[in-house]
């Protein structure tokens, strides 16, 4: 599950994920198993290096890898939010339907208001994983 069979398709999907040159991005859960040709894709879009998970910085996107059987879904979404800048937006990538370790949907929807956020969107973000994002609750504070 590690990489897609096409660079440029990956540079499409970051693009509609949002990613902008400039951002700050934060990783989180990365393994060998993650797609690297998305990785690399992001770090063009953003022209720059993701942070790891002992980064210190704010970020505008933390991109967070999940895979059920790795633990709590609601532990790793709460993860998210430290570093997390006001507005901005956590992409939880999971493996697509099929594949080992998929999520399923209903999970996700479930997590994520009990981790304090709300997700928005699901979208293909490479060959083998799908994109949940998810925002901050209006009115909110952090």
């Amino acid at each position: 599950m590690g990489a897609t069979a096409d660079p440029a398709a990956d540079q499409t999907a970051v693009a509609k994920l949002g990613f902008k040159h400039g951002q700050v991005v934060q990783e989180l859960g990365y393994d060998e198993e993650v797609d690297q040709d998305f990785r690399t894709a992001v770090e063009a879009a953003i022209g720059g290096e993701l942070l790891d998970e002992d980064a210190d910085e704010v970020a505008d996107v933390v991109i967070c890898w999940f895979r059920d059987g790795e633990g709590d879904l609601v532990d790793a979404l709460v993860d998210c939010s430290p570093n997390l800048a006001e507005g901005g937006i956590v992409w939880l990538l999971t493996p697509k339907k099929g594949r080992p370790g998929h999520v399923p949907a209903g999970e996700i929807e479930e997590a994520a208001p009990t981790a304090g956020l709300h997700a928005t969107t699901s979208v293909s973000a490479s060959g083998d994983w799908a994109g949940t994002r998810m925002t901050t609750p209006k009115g909110s504070r952090r």
